[in-house]
Order: C-alpha cells, then structure tokens, then sequence
C-alpha cells in the first residue's frame, strides 16, 4: 500500500495543543490521526452494517405482518407483564 499525503488547514494554536497531548503519549500527530481515520472508519461501516440489518428486519417483519403472522396487543401485554412480575420476585428475593 503507498502513503498519500493528505494536507489541511487547522488553527495554529489547535496544532500546537493536539502535536503537545500527542508528545505526552510518546506519539506523534500523523499516528493519532492515522488510528483517529481508521477508528473513523470502522465505525461508519459497522454503522451501515447495522442499518442494513435492521433494514433487512424490518422488511421480514412487515413481510410477515402482511401475511398475517401477528400476535395480539392482548397477548403481548400478558406475556410481558408476567415477565416484569418474574423479574420483580427475582429482585425482591435477591434485595
């Protein structure tokens, strides 16, 4: 992989700070920015990767819903209020 130099304006007094706190951790601007691009980076595709999937599951849960694959208000209140009843006996047993 060959290096491209990239180059952009920054106040003065923010480059001496940053090349300062980078001094204090034995490191040098260009690595932080480096490991800052590449953080950058990685957080935007796991980003697009979530959206993608949360995507994909809301298409299959509409796609469900419209071949009538629901569970009732009724149902899902019930199953929910047992679940909040079990997890309140757990905490006043552990409490």
């Amino acid at each position: 992989m060959s290096d491209a130099t990239f180059t952009f304006r920054v106040d003065e007094a923010l480059k001496a700070e940053f090349a300062s706190a980078a001094r204090a951790h034995d490191r040098t601007g260009a690595q932080l920015l480096r490991d800052f691009m590449r953080h950058y980076v990685a957080q935007q595709q796991e980003t697009q990767e979530y959206d993608a999937w949360l995507m994909a599951k809301v298409e299959q849960s509409r796609a469900s819903a419209e071949v009538g694959h629901l569970v009732p208000a009724d149902d899902v209140e019930a199953r929910f209020a047992a679940r909040r009843a079990a997890t309140r006996a757990r905490l006043e047993k552990s409490g």
